[in-house]
């Protein structure tokens, strides 16, 4: 599993090759003044960014965020990447997730080349062979959208949608489950059996209706802190693995 790079003694980290391993990047910490007009949580926040080192090792590899290594982390701990999957990424930008995706599964074996597709309210630059959406996927016609643009069923639907947060906890939990939801529901819809859904929801896991109902459909339901998000954070994500198939009442 991708972790932060040994040796890190207060000043100093080292990533490499695969994020945290291989080649080394020295890091020397970075502290920001606090300019006029800079708020001094602004400060901090971007402090915390010059000196975390997957978004240094983001920047390395040409991924477009850190997020990108939050997926690594869980396709080495649950293998739903493979070679010739049909992926569709719910929430996609800036694009991380996608990049990641389509390192691996268009690669295709066979002549079976995979598929992926992304969708997010907001505009993402262009990733060679994967198709983007800028569009609102609570939106009634997106998901009819995304099962024209697939042509088929997908393996694997993830989900990193998160709601604009409103800094009242249980607000915050209520909205991203109703986003998870809606992921689950189109997931239900274009899964093939066997196929995989991840979605991210915030510490203290899923909620029991909707875990009951994923249990349900899955059979291995699992919930995952890649080591890759923050400490501080209360997202994690659930991974439910090997969708039973339609049929399923």
């Amino acid at each position: 599993m991708v972790k932060p790079p040994r040796g890190y003694k207060g000043s100093k980290r080292r990533t490499g090759g695969k994020p945290g391993s291989g080649g080394s990047v020295r890091m020397k910490h970075e502290k920001v003044k606090t300019a006029r007009g800079r708020k001094y949580s602004s400060k901090l926040w971007l402090e915390r960014q010059l000196n975390d080192p997957y978004v240094v090792e983001a920047k390395r590899k040409g991924y477009r965020s850190r997020a990108a290594f939050k997926l690594i982390q869980l396709d080495e701990k649950f293998h739903f990447l493979k070679s010739g999957a049909r992926i569709v990424d719910l929430g996609a930008a800036p694009g991380g997730w996608c990049q990641v995706a389509a390192d691996i599964v268009l690669k295709g074996k066979n002549g079976s080349k995979g598929k992926v597709i992304g969708i997010d309210l907001l505009e993402m630059e262009p990733i060679p062979d994967v198709m983007l959406f800028q569009k609102d996927f609570t939106e009634d016609d997106a998901p009819d959208m995304l099962k024209e643009a697939l042509g088929g069923e997908a393996d694997v639907v993830m989900s990193d949608m998160a709601a604009w947060a409103t800094g009242h906890k249980a607000t915050d939990h209520l909205r991203i489950i109703g986003l998870t939801e809606v992921a689950l529901e189109f997931a239900l819809e274009v899964l093939t059996p066997g196929g995989v859904f991840i979605a991210k929801v915030l510490q203290g896991g899923t909620e029991n209706q909707l875990l009951t109902a994923i249990k349900k459909h899955f059979k291995t339901v699992k919930h995952a802190k890649p080591a890759a998000s923050r400490q501080d954070s209360a997202e994690m994500y659930v991974v439910a693995i090997g969708f039973k198939g339609h049929s399923t009442d």
